[in-house]
């Protein structure tokens, strides 16, 4: 469908429940939204308020859920739209007119209620039709217990539906709940996507490998609607420009070598830089968010203009959160647990380790840890090992200098040890940070207490 024949059958509908046409603004939020501007875009263009345009919309995705019998949104108008061009419903709401009827060759006839077309003992109110979204959500893992992350939810959400940004990077230090915030983000967003599918990337995945299965995915889904047609299958980003889509791309760290600075390519996996700029910088509608311990040089850390690219860091959960992670594993009984939590980051998995360890050891350790002592479970050193090894040279040598400090240090007295360069520190030290292994504060770098603790221990 094209912009004027969405709009006219939007006017239509409308008509049909309110008895008046569309009138300039709510055109102007049907065409923007069609032309996919924001809202503040669409405020500029009418020379109108954001929330005057936002109230306006609200009421005609209203008005349309309503009368379509499912949620349309900013989101999935253009979708929901063409849809109800393909449906049954179309054979009357295509052609109603103002007047209450339509015509056919010549012959006036009046259209059936489209709020009340449904047979008298369906329900109406409350029952919606299943949308014709596809999705693929195999490899996401079942991770239980889901801790609070409303701010990052909120923000997630917003560059996603709201922004539409196009490649998201999810990143932050092992067991920080990347994966865990990914999973319950994808299960609140996912149906306002025609097509969804999460992808956990183990070495195997070259990215060859990885649009074939993409592919296969969409041929698959357009075979099980449509199963006559035998369709031939097009290159991944004409997909992703033609329909909506979510792809998760979880442990993107796997496309990286290493013993190499943060971010470079393992041999025969290059191809990635120009496919996620291809992501970035090409027209679609669909988003890509990568997950990981790195993420590609190319995806910038630190915010930017650029609509269309973000990357969110994580930090620890809050002292509430990480309250509920040391209930759930039996402590709740401990003394002075905040104090614990912070030693700890508020990082879940951590957190979850050194619990387990008070716990199975009858409490007996809590004594140990009004002294500041930083306990370091066998597992939990098995995760640090996992992401340190895979550190150059250069990097290893910066890291064991800043554990031999007890608080952070400036760039100026980390060159005062003149065993390395200073362009190599610089890069080391760009490189941890993108691997969030060491925490930067203006000119000052430190690493956590347990990281501390850890190459201390080597």
């Amino acid at each position: 469908m094209n912009l004027k024949e969405m709009l006219n059958l939007a006017d239509k509908i409308v008509f049909e429940k309110t008895g008046q046409h569309l009138d300039d603004l709510q055109e102007a939020v049907l065409r923007g939204t069609i032309e996919r501007e924001t809202y503040k875009q669409i405020a500029t263009d009418f020379n109108c308020s954001e929330s005057n345009v936002r109230k306006v919309g609200a009421e005609l995705w209203e008005i349309l859920s309503k009368q379509l019998g499912e949620d349309v949104s900013k989101s999935n108008f253009r979708s929901a739209m063409e849809r109800l061009q393909n449906s049954n419903v179309l054979n009357f709401a295509q052609d109603v007119v103002v007047s209450g009827s339509f015509n056919v060759c010549g012959e006036t006839k009046h259209p059936p209620d489209i709020a009340n077309s449904h047979p008298p003992n369906q329900e109406t109110n409350n029952s919606k039709p299943t949308k014709i979204s596809h999705q693929d959500l195999s490899e996401m893992p079942d991770l239980g217990a889901f801790y609070d992350r409303t701010p990052e939810l909120a923000t997630l959400t917003t560059w996603i539906l709201q922004q539409r940004c196009r490649l998201i990077a999810l990143t932050g230090i092992s067991g920080i709940g990347k994966t865990a915030l990914a999973a319950q983000l994808v299960q609140q967003i996912k149906d306002e996507f025609e097509y969804v599918i999460w992808c956990s990337l183990d070495e195997s995945y070259t990215l060859d490998e990885l649009q074939h299965k993409l592919i296969q995915f969409f041929l698959e889904s357009a075979n099980l609607q449509s199963p006559v047609t035998n369709q031939k299958p097009l290159p991944l980003i004409k997909y992703i420009q033609k329909y909506r889509c979510l792809v998760v791309l979880d442990d993107i760290h796997n496309l990286f070598s290493s013993g190499e600075l943060a971010g470079k390519y393992k041999d025969g996996y290059e191809e990635y830089r120009l496919f996620f700029k291809q992501i970035e910088t090409l027209y679609h509608q669909s988003c890509f968010l990568l997950i990981g311990w790195e993420q590609p040089r190319e995806v910038p850390q630190s915010e930017s203009q650029n609509t269309f690219i973000r990357t969110l860091q994580l930090t620890g959960l809050d002292t509430a959160a990480g309250w509920q992670i040391l209930r759930d594993k039996g402590l709740g009984e401990i003394d002075n647990y905040s104090a614990l939590i912070h030693r700890y980051q508020g990082n879940p998995l951590w957190l979850k380790s050194v619990a387990t360890l008070i716990k199975e050891l009858g409490g007996c350790v809590t004594e140990l840890l009004l002294d500041d002592t930083i306990l370091l479970p066998e597992d939990l050193k098995d995760v640090l090992e996992e992401q340190c090894d895979r550190l150059s040279e250069i990097e290893k040598q910066v890291i064991s200098l800043l554990a031999k400090e007890n608080g952070a240090v400036n760039l100026g007295k980390l060159l005062e040890n003149g065993r390395i360069p200073p362009s190599d520190l610089l890069n080391a030290l760009q490189s941890l940070s993108r691997r969030c292994l060491v925490e930067q504060q203006a000119n000052l770098y430190s690493l956590s207490p347990v990281l501390r603790q850890y190459i201390k221990e080597l």
